[in-house]
């Protein structure tokens, strides 16, 4: 009788097996752009050197910008490689991208693209499937998806074709159902990829396994322990170049409707059944339907609007925001935003999700602080129940992604003196120097592996919108319980703000 030898199967090895798509070609529309510079072509030669592209893997580059296929591979070094000697690996790396240049609207464009893409699974072996990304404003996703399904470049026979799309989709409810309806004409739900860049982040991601694989959280995870919940996206910068659109969008738009509604939904959402994409954004579209409507509520009370004006601080000199190269003179456009929400289900009754964001605040950062409520009784008299400093559980994504965790403990010595202990972990040290993967790189992979999960269906994108329609219609009506406050560069944000932490009751926490 033969032994048979041990076998050994770790799940927890192979859960954390990176996955390699199999052949295809990425299509990026926009690839003069800015962030295309900035953000896809790094991610794409960051996933390159971690060995997670197929050899079947080609980049071809679509703009409106004349360029050949060799000036197109110099704009990719100096994105990527900058003044380095070029390697014989980088030259193979750079031998896969290719360039078509025209207009978007002109089916001349798409014929090119059609011809490039034959040649390109002929010589890079990508087997006909194409991942297309619109690096491009809202208003060309229509003529682009147009183009290419009128061209044959989107049917899925012998091959796979995906489309992601940038932020913003739509500008409210309206427009981001006709969006919607318009890009169904020629597109199915299924290969449409709706990226939100923050659910791409190590924290963010982290929330889950924070909350579903650690028994000392979930069942203190409601109403019963938690006291409030306050989500803070804070710039320093201010509109920069982007005052054309900033201007138009404002800060709900641009910051509420999208990246802070996800990091709402994370945090509060029911767990799945399982870590899959449908489950998954079922409860995420099931979470922002409980949040309480707006309409019906003074919005005076659960609301601020404000807009920077010049700094007071001479050691940080910076314009106000009506005096940005591009912005209207007497402009209206919100730069900052607080909310006071709540989630109107058995999980968190009565719970306060505060939420803010701003641009030219104090300093870049992005966290979420889970304040639980204090202790019932104290023995250590005579302190006070009061008399302790609250737990927080602090989730930070940027500037340094981490979390931290507040705790009251004894300091050392005959005395029965308290202490707050601020327990911090830093992905930074955990990855022992090595660079933390961008939140792109994780998106343009699972595009590429067709995973969905951690990309917005349309029934989110929607009821997003639904939600936060009552208060853009106050603001543009300019209803005297909604008015426009001002703050200086640099500083916390409007001292209106303070008035929805329970009518100034609560402080903010310091950015």
């Amino acid at each position: 009788m033969s032994v048979q030898p041990a076998v050994s199967y770790n799940c927890r090895e192979q859960l954390c097996i990176d996955s390699a798509p199999g052949p295809g070609a990425m299509v990026i529309f926009g690839a003069s752009g800015d962030l295309t510079k900035r953000k896809l072509l790094p991610a794409v030669f960051a996933l390159y050197n971690r060995g997670l592209l197929p050899d079947g893997f080609a980049v071809v580059g679509v703009a409106r910008t004349a360029m050949t296929n060799d000036e197109f591979r110099e704009e990719v070094r100096e994105a990527v490689w900058g003044n380095q000697p070029v390697t014989p690996e980088f030259s193979e790396f750079l031998n896969r991208f290719s360039y078509v240049a025209g207009q978007y609207t002109d089916p001349a464009t798409f014929a090119a693209l059609d011809e490039e893409l034959q040649r390109v699974s002929e010589v890079h072996k990508t087997e006909g499937n194409a991942l297309f990304y619109l690096a491009m404003p809202p208003t060309m996703f229509e003529p682009i998806i147009k183009g290419l399904a009128l061209q044959g470049l989107l049917e899925e026979k012998d091959s796979w074709a995906r489309v992601i799309i940038e932020k913003p989709f739509g500008r409210d409810l309206e427009s981001a159902v006709a969006l919607d309806r318009a890009l169904k004409q020629y597109i199915k739900e299924s290969q449409t990829y709706r990226i939100d860049h923050y659910l791409g982040k190590e924290t963010v991601q982290n929330i889950l396994m924070l909350r579903f694989a650690n028994a000392i959280f979930e069942p203190l995870w409601n109403h019963t322990y938690i006291e409030k919940v306050e989500i803070t996206v804070a710039e320093e910068l201010g509109v920069e170049k982007r005052a054309g659109y900033y201007d138009h969008a404002g800060a709900l738009r641009d910051m509420f409707q999208n990246h802070m509604i996800q990091m709402l939904s994370l945090i509060a959402m029911e767990p799945p059944a399982v870590f899959e994409a449908d489950a998954y954004r079922d409860e995420i579209a099931k979470l922002i339907s409980s949040i309480r409507p707006l309409d019906g509520q003074d919005l005076g009370q659960i609301s601020v609007r404000g807009q920077y004006v010049e700094s007071v601080d001479p050691e940080r000199p910076a314009a106000g925001y009506r005096k940005e190269e591009g912005v209207a003179p007497r402009s209206q456009t919100e730069t900052f935003v607080a909310l006071k929400l709540f989630i109107d289900n058995w999980r968190w009754r009565g719970v306060p999700f505060y939420m803010r964001t701003g641009k030219r605040l104090p300093k870049k950062s992005s966290e979420i602080a889970i304040t639980f409520k204090p202790i019932p009784h104290s023995i250590f008299k005579p302190i006070r129940p009061k008399d302790f400093s609250q737990n927080v559980l602090l989730l930070r994504m940027q500037p340094h992604e981490g979390m931290g965790l507040s705790l009251e403990v004894k300091s050392p010595g005959s005395k029965l003196c308290v202490n707050t202990l601020e327990m911090d972990f830093s992905y930074s040290d955990f990855m022992q120097g090595e660079d933390i993967p961008d939140a792109y790189e994780r998106l343009i992979l699972d595009g590429l592996l067709g995973d969905q999960t951690l990309f917005v269906r349309n029934d989110t994108v929607e009821a997003s919108w639904r939600l936060f329609m009552p208060l853009l219609k106050a603001w543009e009506a300019d209803f005297d319980n909604v008015p426009l406050c001002f703050y200086p560069a640099f500083s916390e944000g409007p001292k209106e703000a303070n008035e929805i932490l329970e009518g100034g009751s609560l402080t903010w926490r310091k950015i």
